[in-house]
């Protein structure tokens, strides 16, 4: 977030992010917005949803969307306790792409997904590659040494499959952490919890993924 521009937004909002590792984020649409001086302009951000809405930013320079709302839709029905989970989610954000972040959470009940790189491979930190080793060996990507780095060529299924079955389940994992607390207000166990819930949910619900949406 630029410096100057909305400053309070992450002490409101509680956000918290999966990266390779944390950064900043920039959140540009879905900002509260006063209307007359008088009245906030109704949003995910200050009403409260019936069901969460899945919003769409522009994907930035290098960067596109792989997922559209048919994807998230599909997915979630594949979601162990969607109902339970889904208290208090107002919106499933496809945020602009950031370097280094994969996706964020907001105690305002917003998970976002932010947009892969338009070349589709990446070159990660060897710390995140370790961290990930098992769920890159289940979706089949190719990784080597580059340098400091590794090297991993995704194809453009698989990719999907890991921001549907990691990223969006680890944040999802923080919106759980938050609504099970005591207080409600945010998450309080980080990012371990959160990592822990992607890891345990995606390989109960892998096979059928599979049976939904395929690698191929």
């Amino acid at each position: 977030m630029p410096a100057g521009l909305f400053p309070d937004f992450e002490e409101w909002h509680g956000l918290n992010r999966h990266a390779n590792r944390l950064s900043a984020i920039r959140v540009k649409n879905g900002v509260v917005q006063k209307k007359n001086n008088w009245a906030r302009t109704p949003t995910y951000w200050n009403t409260r949803q019936e069901l969460p809405v899945i919003d769409r930013q522009r994907p930035g320079r290098g960067y596109k969307h792989l997922l559209r709302a048919h994807h998230i839709d599909d997915f979630i029905s594949i979601v162990p306790d969607w109902d339970e989970l889904s208290r208090g989610l107002d919106a499933i954000l496809l945020a602009p792409g950031e370097r280094n972040l994969d996706g964020w959470q907001s105690s305002a009940g917003v998970v976002a997904i932010c947009a892969w790189p338009v070349g589709l491979w990446q070159r990660v930190w060897p710390s995140y590659h370790e961290e990930h080793r098992d769920v890159f060996d289940r979706l089949g990507v190719e990784r080597e040494r580059s340098g400091k780095k590794v090297l991993c060529r995704w194809t453009e299924p698989q990719a999907r499959a890991y921001q549907l079955t990691h990223i969006l389940l680890h944040e999802l994992g923080h919106h759980h952490d938050q609504i099970t607390t005591r207080s409600k207000w945010q998450p309080s166990r980080g990012e371990s919890y959160a990592e822990a819930y992607a890891l345990e949910n995606e390989q109960l619900i892998w096979d059928r993924y599979l049976e939904v949406f395929g690698l191929e």
